[in-house]
């Protein structure tokens, strides 16, 4: 698994941590604001570290005002998930740098296929500023 790696970005006073380190209440923070859920006490450490390929959080000082998980199924599939950014930086590209982190490191861990699915109020975002291409997809919700 690749190591912890730290950047800084053209965007001014924010940085990208790629399997950075977090506390699972500034986690819980963030995802109850950005997914709009009343607060709860996941363990977010524990399941990352457990499911997924990796992911990048996004600070601007300490703050952590950015966040997207790469899952993966082991072998050439990784999969966005969770992609937040705090409400007072939205529209303003962060995501965008977001995800571009995401698909350097997962292509630098030789993944060939990133999939994400999305809400259709961000298809303009994933398949415009993120380049994603539309495919045909199956989903079957199970609760």
């Amino acid at each position: 698994m690749a190591a912890r790696i730290t950047r800084s970005t053209k965007h001014s006073g924010v940085r990208f941590e790629w399997r950075g380190t977090f506390a699972n209440t500034e986690l819980n923070e963030l995802h109850s604001e950005c997914f709009q859920h009343p607060l709860t006490d996941d363990d977010w450490w524990s399941r990352l570290n457990t499911f997924s390929l990796g992911w990048i959080c996004m600070r601007m000082s300490k703050r952590l005002v950015g966040f997207v998980n790469v899952a993966w199924d082991g072998g050439v599939h990784a999969f966005l998930l969770d992609t937040m950014i705090t409400t007072d930086l939205r529209r303003r590209g962060y995501a965008t740098a977001l995800v571009e982190e995401a698909v350097k490191h997962a292509r630098a861990l030789r993944c060939e296929w990133l999939h994400v699915d999305f809400e259709p109020h961000l298809r303009d975002f994933y398949y415009g500023a993120c380049k994603f291409k539309a495919t045909d997809a199956g989903l079957i919700r199970l609760r």
